[in-house]
């Protein structure tokens, strides 16, 4: 993988912060994210008594024990980051970063640490270091593909989320994602874009006429229906922002004869404790499975979001009940197997276009969601080209880690973050791009904008709505004629 790094005036423009000086010297902050005003006295002391709560309480302990016994400062991590490919700053190299979280674990965690600490008087927590660590921690996407190259194992995407953590219970924490998730855990419509249930049953009335004049077919977005097999929980944004992506989900059930309902009462699977808090991570996930036992489903079905999906699936056991847990599938995996097993049907003839599939970090870098959305695709897309590297190697949107949602850093998200992924959308020559993910289908618009790529992003479920052929009892009316 080779980037070009970033020019000068590039750079000026990325790492611009937008914040007043004023702001600045009152929060005692430099970083290029807006913060809500919080207490700056006594940071080192309040940062080290969080650090030790997370310590006493959780299992971080462990996996820090184990990586300060290796070394951190190899760089052969530095190969895989695109972001420390685009700036050349060794400060972006992954190893750099890791450094910063465990040299203030090893001084005042440690035995060693401390004895040493105490015998030279030195080596405190200091203001500026945790300066260093606000910033850097937020420049990294999570992408996790540092974790490919790692030869001591060191899992620096968990150091940052770790770094952010404790950060975030300072109260230095982006005030775009600390705004929204108030809104969803206590605020009065209860989720992040702060839609109302009249908005939202206005908006699937809307989307069912779309889809009966387009179709021809009566297609219903059910509402609290008890006993239903899948609870359907997008990203709330979907609402607002992906119609055709949900009039795809739709179309599919109804093709398929799928038992599944929507909630009036919680209708958003963002997670954006998963980026800076796991109290925050654990609330939201208590409260996605809690509206599942109360209208009974059998399972959780998360829609085409790459972060919300991987914490449903992988949190769901940890804090809902393990083993006995609902069982969480993300979407794509629904319609793969309907495809499977011959319920569902694809017009190939009707996407003609080059089609090419971006693989979101949270559902691919595992290996989890890699092959069925490319059997999906390549069932009715008939050219279909890859991007390379992808997969479980996939190169991140640009916009991972949450910072998609941080609009004054756009111009570090489509200038750095980004810049590998633009170049390798651009070498495809593709018409669409698809990107199975509310964040990453947000970042790549941005990016693809910035860097002037002539290419649409687009859902999955967009293009199967184009292609999908609906059973011959099933249509009402002939479908309409464009010329009328």
């Amino acid at each position: 993988m080779r980037i070009g790094l970033i020019t000068p005036e590039e750079r000026e423009k990325a790492f611009k912060t937008p914040k007043k000086p004023d702001v600045i010297e009152k929060q005692k902050l430099n970083v290029r994210y807006h913060v809500e005003d919080y207490e700056v006295g006594s940071r080192p002391r309040r940062f080290l008594e969080a650090f030790a709560v997370i310590l006493k309480h959780t299992n971080y302990r462990f996996a820090l024990e184990h990586f300060i016994r290796m070394s951190a400062k190899c760089a052969r991590c530095a190969v895989q980051c695109p972001v420390y490919l685009a700036t050349g700053d060794k400060c972006d190299i992954p190893c750099h970063r890791s450094e910063l979280l465990l040299s203030v674990y090893r001084r005042h965690f440690t035995m060693g640490g401390m004895f040493r600490g105490r015998l030279f008087g030195n080596g405190y927590l200091t203001d500026d270091e945790i300066e260093e660590m606000a910033e850097s921690f937020w420049n990294c996407t999570a992408c996790r593909r540092c974790t490919l190259e790692c030869p001591a194992g060191i899992d620096h995407a968990l150091l940052t989320h770790l770094g952010r953590f404790i950060l975030s219970e300072i109260g230095i924490a982006p005030r775009a994602l600390v705004v929204s998730t108030r809104e969803q855990l206590e605020g009065a419509t209860g989720n992040t874009s702060a839609l109302p249930v009249p908005a939202l049953q206005d908006t699937l009335e809307f989307l069912e006429e779309d889809i009966f004049d387009d179709k021809g077919v009566e297609v219903k977005f059910p509402l609290d229906v008890e006993r239903s097999e899948y609870l359907f929980t997008p990203a709330v944004s979907d609402f607002l922002m992906e119609a055709e992506t949900l009039m795809g989900i739709a179309a599919v059930f109804k093709a398929t004869g799928g038992s599944w309902t929507i909630s009036t009462n919680y209708y958003d699977a963002i997670n954006y404790g998963l980026f800076y808090n796991d109290r925050i991570l654990e609330r939201v996930i208590r409260k996605l499975y809690a509206e599942a036992e109360r209208l009974k489903t059998d399972s959780i079905l998360i829609g085409e979001c790459g972060h919300a999906s991987r914490t449903a699936r992988y949190f769901v056991p940890i804090h809902c009940g393990g083993s006995k847990a609902k069982p969480v599938y993300n979407i794509m995996e629904y319609t793969h197997k309907m495809l499977e097993e011959g319920k569902l049907k694809l017009d190939p003839n009707v996407v003609t276009e080059t089609v090419t599939y971006h693989d979101p970090c949270n559902i691919a870098r595992q290996g989890w969601l890699v092959d069925k959305p490319r059997e999906i695709v390549r069932a009715f897309c008939k050219n279909y080209v890859e991007m390379k590297p992808n997969k479980t190697e996939n190169l991140c949107c640009g916009g991972g880690g949450g910072s998609v949602s941080i609009d004054e850093i756009r111009p570090y998200r489509t200038t750095v973050g980004g810049r590998a992924k633009a170049d390798q959308i651009r070498e495809t020559g593709a018409k669409y791009v698809i990107a199975p993910c509310a964040n990453c289908k947000k970042q790549l618009r941005e990016l693809l904008e910035d860097q002037e790529v002539d290419c649409e992003v687009i859902g999955l479920h967009d293009l199967i709505y184009k292609a999908i052929i609906f059973n011959d009892k099933d249509i009402n009316k002939p479908k309409p004629d464009k010329e009328d």
